[in-house]
Formats: C-alpha cells, sequence, structure tokens
C-alpha cells in the first residue's frame, strides 16, 4: 500500500508508462492507418473523390475497417493476446499493450484519413491532373498537403482516444495510469491514488488537444 511521500513518483512513473504507450501505438497506428485511408480515398467511386476507383478493393478495405472498429476494445485486446505473445513474447504489461493500442486505432485512422483526403477541393486535384501529374504525385503532392490540418486535427482525437484505450488497458495488465487507477485505486481503497490518476489523464488530454489545435492553427495561417 503506498504511502503519501510515495504518491508522486508512482502517479509518475504510471504516467511515463502510459506515455510510452500512446506515443508508440500513435506512430504504429499511423504506419498500419495511412496507406488504408488513401487507398479508401483514391479508390473510391469518381463521385466520392476518388483518383482511381477500385470498387471491388474498395469495398473489401471498407469492410475489413468497419469489423475492426466495431470491436469493444477490451474484447479485442484479449483476442489479440496471442499476436502480443507472438511478437513480444508476452501477453501482460505495458510493451504487450501497445500492439492491440496500435491494431485498435489503425482503422480509426484510416477513416480519419479518407475523410481529410476527400475534403480537398476537387478543383486542386484536376489542375494536379491537367498538368500531368501521376497519382502518386497526386497524393504525395497535393490531397496530403492540402488536408494536413484536417489530418493533424484527426491525429490529435486519436491520440486522445489512445489515453482512453490506454486506461482501459491497465484492467487487464495494460499497466499505466489504467492500473494504477484500478489496482492502487480502486481495489486498494486509495481514493486519492484514484483522484490522482483521473486527474493526470485529463491534464494529458486537455495538453494533446491545446497542441493540436495550435499546429492546426499555425498550419491554416501558412496557407
Amino acid at each position: 500500500m503506498p504511502n503519501f511521500q510515495s504518491l508522486f513518483p508512482l502517479v509518475m512513473r504510471h504516467t511515463g508508462q502510459t506515455l510510452s504507450m500512446v506515443f508508440f501505438s500513435t506512430v504504429f497506428s499511423l504506419i498500419l492507418g495511412l496507406p488504408i485511408g488513401v487507398l479508401l480515398c483514391i479508390s473510391s467511386p469518381a463521385s466520392e473523390g476518388g483518383i482511381k476507383p477500385m470498387k471491388a478493393l474498395n469495398s473489401i478495405l471498407g469492410r475489413i475497417v468497419n469489423i475492426l472498429r466495431s470491436f469493444p476494445f477490451l474484447i479485442l485486446m484479449i483476442v489479440l493476446f496471442p499476436l502480443s505473445r507472438l511478437i513480444l513474447g508476452r501477453s501482460i504489461g505495458t510493451a504487450a499493450a501497445i500492439v492491440p493500442l496500435s491494431i485498435a486505432a489503425a482503422p480509426f485512422v484510416a477513416r480519419i484519413i479518407e475523410s481529410a483526403l476527400k475534403e480537398v477541393d476537387p478543383g486542386v486535384i484536376q489542375a494536379a491532373k491537367a498538368m500531368g501529374s501521376t497519382n502518386t504525385q497526386i497524393v504525395t503532392k497535393v490531397l496530403l498537403p492540402e488536408a494536413m490540418p484536417a489530418l493533424v486535427s484527426g491525429v490529435t482525437l486519436t491520440i486522445i482516444n489512445l489515453i482512453g484505450y490506454s486506461a482501459m488497458a491497465g484492467v487487464i495488465g495494460g499497466g499505466g495510469l489504467g492500473d494504477l487507477a484500478i489496482r492502487y485505486g480502486f481495489q486498494g481503497w486509495r481514493t486519492d491514488v484514484l483522484v490522482a490518476a483521473v486527474i493526470v489523464i485529463l491534464v494529458l488530454v486537455e495538453i494533446v488537444q491545446l497542441i493540436g489545435n495550435l499546429i492546426v492553427s499555425a498550419l491554416i495561417r501558412r496557407r
């Protein structure tokens, strides 16, 4: 049972675990979700902004994304225990939680990227095509740069969701602030620990949202 003097380092240690989970799961979810989101956008019907419509591919990817998004996170984490064990040799702990966190966030990221790219002015895309740009050039030099404010806003929302997911991961041994709140706070009857964990989570969310808003504002001003 932690005493008052050990509360601060205890909170800091679990905050570090949460930040580690959120950082790496954000990176990996972007690596997984970015190409899927781009493919969903460019393979969509021309009427929806697709620059290379592929009905079958778009339908298959869309269904996979929808199925993964419909999974409750705790169930998905349990289902992915074997994958975590295969990759990292363990299914419990901070590092192991990164695997289901990344996979849970990837379809969310894919939809955010798809939506952001579809918001780009079609006139800009048509101008790029008229200048002889290839599809790859349109994606890398037109779609992604033009959609950057929306993409940053989406990534900000993803990070905030991952903070919430990481807290839920603590329920089944994922570590972090969720583990602190459940194991030390709720099960240990330490209201101060529980309150401290909740406050830190709220502060992290506010900081992430503030930074995201500042970056989006800066990108808009530079246009």
